[in-house]
């Protein structure tokens, strides 16, 4: 059953809903998670890999395919609800949330804005029932300079032959489906940049190394090997030369994505911290009880609602067609530094407990640190802020 048709589980409302269908649309996403996801938590971080069970269950409800229109398999939903749906994941595991959030933020906009009438109709009904995707951008030598490319696209007829390497690229390990950007024409510099659809069986495709990462270990990092894959010239998203255009639009965007996913992070750790501080007790009282614990829970409540308010803002200022740059990098860079921020104050408030993997503040502490490095730096959000600032 698609989500938006589930009847709302009676929770308390959240803080932040404008609609009845976007409340009724995050108590699907909450209960779901707490029965579906919290089970298997600790298995796949331990693990490293995501339960390939779950990853089926994530496409029946429908939430790997939300902005992807009904008649093309999808929710017909709109951008908010994919960040709801990722906020929502993350308070229970932040590895999760960044797949879902890698496959409607980024690949499945790229392709619904950027792709003819024919991509969309061969792609997208696959990204919504059963093709998980992957942005294929980052290199060894480009990282926050993410367009240095060394990967090489040459026309040969009817294709075009890519040879190069990637790195740090989400999703892969489980990905059919690969947005992959190299330069086509070096002369150009980043406007020789383009972006092409490369399907995983594809000959000379390869999926490397798998990272073993400090945090968010059941999303999958891995190493991409480009060895003489051909790719039909039909199969270029946009035109040639314009993928430095579709990855900055689309990162815009991702942005805001990786902003809920701190948020609901943050969120979580806020209410394992009130919750053991309720129930810890020293010199003859709950440590809730104390000013400086009150005090301490007080700061990250506000901090949370800061970046939950900016990420809403932006995703409202995309919606309405109005610029959003400026207020992406904002909620980017201030829900992770409050991500990092409020799970170190939680791990804090458990006391030498919150230091053992016993109980979920530690794991959050780890997912947490990324929020500050993929999908452009905290320096990169500063200067995007500045730029926009100062024309």
């Amino acid at each position: 059953m698609p989500i938006h048709d589930l009847t709302s589980p009676g929770q308390a409302a959240p803080l932040l809903v404008w609609n009845e269908e976007e409340g009724m649309f995050r108590d699907a996403v909450a209960e779901f998670a707490r029965k579906e996801i919290a089970p298997r938590v600790r298995a796949m971080d331990e693990a490293g890999r995501l339960d390939p069970a779950l990853l089926r269950q994530l496409f029946e409800m429908g939430l790997m395919g939300i902005e992807i229109p009904e008649e093309l398999g999808g929710q017909g939903g709109t951008f908010t609800q994919a960040l709801i749906a990722i906020e929502e994941l993350a308070k229970i595991d932040p590895s999760v949330a960044v797949v879902v959030d890698v496959q409607n933020t980024l690949v499945n906009n790229a392709i619904r804005r950027w792709g003819t009438a024919e991509q969309q109709r061969r792609w997208l009904p696959r990204l919504a029932t059963d093709t998980l995707g992957a942005f294929a951008l980052s290199e060894a030598g480009a990282g926050s300079d993410a367009f240095a490319l060394a990967a090489r696209a040459v026309r040969d007829g009817g294709e075009y032959v890519l040879n190069g390497r990637k790195l740090w690229i989400t999703n892969a390990a489980e990905a059919g489906l690969f947005l992959v950007f190299a330069n086509s024409n070096p002369d150009a510099g980043h406007r020789g940049i383009t972006c092409f659809v490369v399907e995983r069986g594809a000959k000379g495709l390869g999926v490397g190394r798998k990272e073993d990462k400090l945090g968010i270990r059941a999303s999958s990092t891995c190493e991409l090997i480009l060895d003489e894959v051909r790719v039909p010239a039909a199969d270029v998203l946009g035109e040639p030369g314009m993928g430095y255009r579709i990855a900055i639009e689309t990162l815009n965007e991702g942005r805001i994505g990786i902003g809920a996913q701190m948020t609901g992070l943050a969120a979580a750790a806020l209410e394992h911290a009130a919750g053991y501080a309720n129930q810890r007790t020293q010199f003859g009282q709950p440590i809730a009880a104390f000013q400086a614990v009150r005090m301490e829970l007080a700061k990250m409540a506000t901090d949370i609602e800061s970046a939950r308010l900016l990420v809403y803002n932006a995703a409202r200022r995309r919606e309405c067609g109005l610029d959003f740059v400026k207020e992406a990098a904002m909620a980017k860079y201030w829900s992770s530094e409050i991500a990092e921020t409020v799970a170190s104050r939680a791990v804090e408030i458990f006391g030498g407990a919150g230091f053992t993997r016993d109980y979920p503040v530690e794991k959050l502490y780890r997912d947490a640190k990324i929020g500050r490095i993929y999908e452009g730096t905290t320096n990169m959000q500063l200067l995007t802020i500045a730029r926009q600032l100062l024309g």
